[in-house]
């Protein structure tokens, strides 16, 4: 007869004790990395006798500081800049994208795009740096305008390897079917290439909209005028900075307070990706790593 395993309990593969603990351990670090999201949302949500109350979560709740924000001022004008900058700036990032891409991916069919390829993955170890980039954008009259947070930017060269690798790793026998069928390179382009890219288009497309969305440090440089600022320099101009935004109250109504006012601003800051990214995220692993295998 086998002698009685006499192992603590610990030891178990995995062991009672041993999940145990890693469930509390994930638990804790769950609770810790929600705390700040939750109590933040909670005092967005907070009325003017909650923050002056002194407790640490608010005991009513009340939508006055959101219907202040978004009825009109700083924060509504900064949420529609950066709306169009995002939308605008990904629609012409992925077209710009893509093509190239398109082009460096038909190594056989277009001339010298092996040195055109050198010539992208360079831009991803060197940089001009601030001064020039700055000096460059205002040689280029694009100061103080929206262009300046889209142009600079508009290819990202590990997207577009991304996507080169993507579009490699499609059966070749597709596009030359359809060429002997008569189909130009921009047909194939269009009807064949990017409908069975919509993966990796997908996760692209949403790399590029949190960049425009996160756009801060290249307004604060490019954009004086504050009509023009996108919502992350608003959100430093107040949060950071301790300045006061205008909200366009209701006669005899009360402004809401500044510590409710900073939490809203921060959730309208964040709330967009945090929507839009749970709809992408099926795409991640298989776009992601299709596009990473081949180099």
């Amino acid at each position: 007869m086998a002698a009685r395993d006499r192992r603590p309990l610990w030891m178990g593969r995995p062991g009672r004790l041993v999940s145990a603990a890693k469930a509390v351990v994930l638990t804790a670090l769950v609770v810790v990395m929600l705390y700040p999201f939750v109590h933040v949302i909670a005092w967005s949500f907070g009325s003017a006798e909650a923050a002056t109350s002194g407790k640490p979560w608010p005991s009513s709740f009340s939508l006055e500081t959101y219907e202040a924000l978004l009825r009109g001022g700083v924060v509504r004008n900064a949420l529609l800049v950066t709306a169009l900058i995002t939308v605008v700036g990904t629609l012409c990032s992925m077209l710009f994208t893509t093509t190239l891409a398109y082009g460096l991916s038909r190594t056989r069919e277009v001339p010298f795009s092996k040195g055109a390829l050198v010539y992208v993955l360079a831009t991803m170890l060197f940089s001009a740096g601030m001064i020039p980039n700055y000096l460059l954008v205002k040689q280029l009259g694009m100061l103080d305008s929206w262009a300046s947070l889209i142009v600079p930017g508009l290819i990202d060269a590990f997207n577009m390897i991304v996507i080169r690798n993507f579009f490699m790793e499609l059966p070749g026998e597709l596009t030359e079917s359809a060429r002997i069928d008569g189909a130009s390179d921009w047909q194939i382009f269009w009807r064949i290439v990017l409908p069975l890219s919509k993966p990796i288009l997908a996760v692209i497309s949403l790399f590029y909209a949190v960049r425009y969305w996160n756009t801060f440090f290249n307004a604060m440089l490019y954009i004086t005028t504050p009509s023009k600022w996108p919502i992350q320099v608003v959100l430093n101009q107040y949060v950071v900075q301790g300045q006061t935004l205008n909200t366009v109250q209701p006669p005899g109504v009360p402004p809401p307070p500044g510590m409710v006012v900073q939490f809203a601003v921060i959730v309208l800051a964040t709330l967009p990706v945090l929507v839009v990214y749970p709809f992408v995220q099926k795409f991640f692993t298989k776009g992601m790593l299709t596009g990473a295998i081949k180099g």
